[in-house]
């Protein structure tokens, strides 16, 4: 998988039209990335939810993570979460 598709799945839509779907992590890191954007309170959410539902791991946030090169600004908030 490259740089480019990291986190990115097609998904087939009536067997004809495919669509890229980012997965749980990417879009968490994604929000942060974007955080000046939509809000720190929306990445946040996003992070608890997941969490709070199991859709993650420590492992998949901290490697998104560091692939949006948000590492450094997701830390303090998954260190909470531990």
């Amino acid at each position: 998988m490259s740089d480019v598709d990291y986190g990115i799945t097609t998904a087939v839509v009536d067997g004809v039209v495919q669509i890229p779907v980012t997965d749980i992590p990417k879009t968490i890191a994604d929000c942060f990335k974007f955080r000046n954007k939509i809000g720190l309170d929306v990445a946040l959410e996003a992070l608890r939810d997941a969490w709070q539902h199991k859709k993650v791991t420590m492992d998949e946030l901290w490697k998104a993570a560091e692939h949006c090169r948000v590492a450094n600004v997701m830390r303090p908030y998954l260190e909470s979460l531990v």
